[in-house]
């Protein structure tokens, strides 16, 4: 917040889940402490990327990167009652409406991306439409967010592992996917830490009721549970999360915050048992010891910058960055996560 004012978060005037997950955390922090500049902060972001009449400025349309800010203006619409934002709301559900869809109904994750699912989008894309969908009465909506999650499953889970590949190309071309299957071949940090994530905060707005919905939680709690068989002795995860030790692989903060996240939500709504905290602690730890500080500034870094779908040496050498959006953001998660979990573990003590 020293550093930028809130319309000159990177990429500057453009509706993008950078800024959406860093600002998603900004007021996750705002409802623990309750300081007003937090909610000032993410509102005048919002302000920034919207006309008077509620349209976004600049973005791609039906890129589901370009949808998952929209989650901020629920609060914000709760909070001020301006009908502005819930035109915002409408111009942000207008994009899902319009995200092309494979045979099976599964979303592109990008527009010129045919046929292609990432697990990055089940974040994107998901816990707009679950809310929206809940706030509007929408039950196909919802329906759509159960169908998006489970067929993300079908086409990138390994059973062996439980662990979840990158990606799938429905038309098996792209030069990262295997011709027999169209799976990308290797399991990356980060897309897996969207997946739980964001199937967490679905839940939270689907239909007690709605056809797959335990499907979904354990699609959640079992990846999350993978997911811990393969921390390292340091706490975090590495890079590429199933070759630890292995030539040029490295621990990454944003996917190890958003495992910790994820599993102090899964915890304190007791889908996850207790027996899971060691785990969460140790990834907390891992990530908390790795920081530095400079001056006032507290410096989050081993966190990769946005990447595409490729093989290991692709993902190995991606460059790292300091307190860029995806890192800052899951930090941000992980520590209110954390803080909730605790206070519920005090309360119930």
């Amino acid at each position: 917040m020293r550093k930028f004012a809130a319309s000159d978060l990177p990429p500057k005037g453009h509706f993008h889940y950078h800024q959406g997950v860093f600002l998603s955390g900004v007021y996750k922090t705002y409802e623990i402490c309750g300081d007003e500049r937090y909610f000032d902060y993410v509102k005048d972001w919002i302000d920034s990327v919207f006309d008077a009449d509620g349209k976004i400025l600049l973005y791609d349309h039906a890129d589901l990167d370009d949808i998952q800010p929209g989650i901020l203006l629920f609060p914000i619409l709760d909070r001020t009652h301006d009908a502005r934002y819930l035109r915002c709301l409408e111009s942000v559900y207008a994009q899902v409406r319009d995200i092309p869809c494979n045979a099976e109904g599964g979303y592109y994750h990008k527009v010129r991306h045919t046929d292609q699912m990432w697990l990055d989008g089940l974040y994107m894309a998901g816990p707009f439409s679950a809310e929206y969908a809940e706030r509007f009465g929408l039950p196909e909506l919802s329906a759509t967010v159960v169908h998006q999650a489970l067929l993300m499953r079908e086409k990138t889970i390994d059973e062996a592992t439980g662990l979840m590949v990158h990606a799938w190309d429905g038309t098996k071309t792209a030069k990262w996917a295997d011709p027999e299957t169209g799976r990308s071949s290797e399991f990356w940090g980060r897309a897996m830490g969207w997946v739980p994530v964001a199937l967490l905060d679905d839940l939270d707005h689907l239909p007690q009721d709605i056809e797959g919905r335990e499907q979904v939680l354990r699609m959640a709690t079992d990846l999350l549970a993978a997911l811990c068989r393969y921390q390292s002795e340091d706490g975090r995860w590495y890079q590429v999360v199933n070759k630890g030790g292995e030539p040029g692989n490295w621990l990454e903060n944003s996917c190890s915050c958003l495992y910790v996240a994820a599993l102090c939500k899964a915890m304190r709504i007791r889908y996850m048992p207790d027996s899971f905290a060691q785990a969460a602690q140790r990834g907390y730890d891992g990530v908390i010891r790795s920081l530095e500080w400079n001056g006032e500034d507290l410096l989050v870094g081993h966190v990769c910058i946005g990447t595409g779908v490729g093989n290991y040496k692709h993902y190995c050498d991606r460059p790292v960055s300091i307190n860029d959006l995806h890192g800052v953001g899951a930090f941000l998660l992980m520590c209110t996560q954390m803080q909730l979990w605790q206070d519920a573990r005090e309360k119930k003590a």
